[in-house]
């Protein structure tokens, strides 16, 4: 597939995806979409890839949903329904959201500007976020009678407690990326210029580190909220079995004991 409103592209184990629609805030429309599950689709089949940076091209980080976008303009002609915007969330939105959750590598999403709407709660369906002092997070739902969807109403809650993911929710104002840091939002706020190296220098760590450890960790974090205690003991205990048998594992502990940097393979 040819892209013209992502760039991606994959270097030294580092997969890079930039939303590409700087004149539209890079708000989605059905071919970004589409674009962008091609691409997330490579990189399951990549096994060089060990870690993938998100971000937006421009200003902004992502407006969310582009509302001239036909998809969710305009309803049946024939019979004059409204849009299925149940329909936009299934067969998009959703599937966005597992996909990044289930990459078997971490994900940074590095946000650069204004992140509104599905553009707010994408960055929180990434494993680290990092944010330009000057973004922000805008849940526009509530002003257009809609809730928060891209995970939205799964992620803000866990991240923020009931009461500030009601506020944010509800009263739709911007969260600046101070903010989102202190409330534990986010991993990191940095200074404008510094964004994009921050970013780099995380994704450089993660190209060299046991990236099957890290894939284990990720999954386990986040099937901890649907275990009991025992059951996520069981959990554990299977992924150290088999991460133990691991070329990584050997690797670790062989640098340890001879006192020299490891050279992890990601297996």
């Amino acid at each position: 597939m040819d892209y013209s409103h992502i760039l991606f592209h994959i270097g030294d184990g580092i997969a890079h995806l930039t939303l590409n629609r700087p004149e539209k805030l890079n708000s989605f429309n059905v071919a970004m979409h589409l674009e962008i599950q091609d691409a997330l689709e490579k990189l399951r089949s990549d096994a060089s890839v060990r870690v993938m940076v998100l971000t937006g091209a421009g200003r902004g980080f992502c407006a969310g949903q582009d509302l001239s976008d036909r998809a969710v303009k305009e309803g049946n002609a024939a019979d004059d329904a409204p849009p299925d915007l149940g329909a936009s969330v299934e067969k998009y939105y959703a599937p966005l959201v597992m996909a990044l959750r289930a990459l078997p590598i971490p994900v940074i999403c590095a946000v650069n500007g204004v992140a509104a709407g599905a553009g707010a709660n994408l960055p929180l369906a990434c494993d680290i976020v990092l944010a330009a002092r000057s973004a922000s997070f805008v849940e526009v739902f509530c002003k257009l009678g809609l809730i928060p969807d891209t995970g939205g109403t799964y992620f803000l809650p866990r991240a923020l407690g009931t009461a500030r993911a009601m506020g944010a929710a509800m009263l739709g104002g911007k969260i600046s990326a101070d903010q989102a840091e202190q409330w534990g939002l986010i991993w990191k706020c940095v200074d404008d210029d510094q964004l994009q190296t921050e970013a780099m220098a995380m994704a450089t760590h993660f190209a060299s580190a046991p990236t099957k450890g890290l894939a284990f960790t990720k999954q386990a974090i986040y099937a901890s909220p649907q275990h009991s205690l025992e059951e996520q003991l069981t959990l554990e205990t299977n992924m150290m079995r088999e991460l133990g048998q691991s070329e990584d594992y050997r690797e670790g502990v062989a640098a340890f004991v001879e006192k020299r940097p490891p050279k992890f393979v990601g297996r």
